[in-house]
């Protein structure tokens, strides 16, 4: 696509896809601190310990989410690129869970932060830090778009010009009614 309607596409796409992506997560963090709070509340744990299980947990749902929800319409056609994808979701989360947790460490243990309100607090704080680089990562290295073929080549004349097509030129100013059309030929 090109000319006025380019950019406006471009960036619908862009938020379809982070509205997509922050659905996902939105799951992903209630079940995150859902389980977080589980195993701090009940069983006793240490927040840390809490907090990596939690993400554990998340991470998995997430890609559910993400593969088949948020990135169905990417790559996903061999066997291979099925196994590549999962390696570097799962590396990519890994480094988001160290982030994540990372923050939770600094405030509980550095910081001596470690009440319920507080632990809280940092977790959601480092699920944020945590999610910028994870959508930076998976949109960019996980998720790949695949880039398609056009269904009908541009025809080439002799020579390797293009050939002139018709492009349909309206008046923007112009109202749908009143509108006068005309049929240049353009060489795109």
């Amino acid at each position: 696509m090109s000319g006025r309607h380019a950019i406006p596409s471009r960036f619908g796409k862009l938020y379809r896809e982070v509205a997509k992506f922050g659905l996902v997560g939105a799951s992903g963090f209630v079940v995150n601190l859902g389980v977080f709070n589980v195993i701090t509340g009940v069983l006793g744990w240490p927040p840390v310990r809490a907090g990596v299980l939690a993400t554990a947990v998340a991470i998995l749902t997430n890609y559910l989410g993400l593969r088949y929800f948020t990135y169905r319409d990417r790559d996903q056609d061999t066997r291979m690129r099925r196994r590549k994808e999962m390696g570097l979701f799962l590396f990519f989360s890994a480094i988001g869970l160290v982030i994540e947790n990372g923050v939770l460490y600094v405030t509980t243990y550095g910081l001596g932060l470690d009440g319920t309100l507080a632990t809280n607090v940092c977790k959601f704080f480092g699920i944020g830090v945590a999610t910028l680089f994870r959508f930076w990562s998976y949109r960019t290295w996980v998720f790949r778009a695949v880039a398609r073929r056009p269904e009908h080549p541009a025809p080439v004349a002799r020579g390797g010009a293009a050939v002139a097509e018709p492009v349909l030129n309206v008046p923007w100013e112009t109202s749908w009614e009143t509108t006068s059309w005309e049929t240049s030929w353009e060489t795109r």
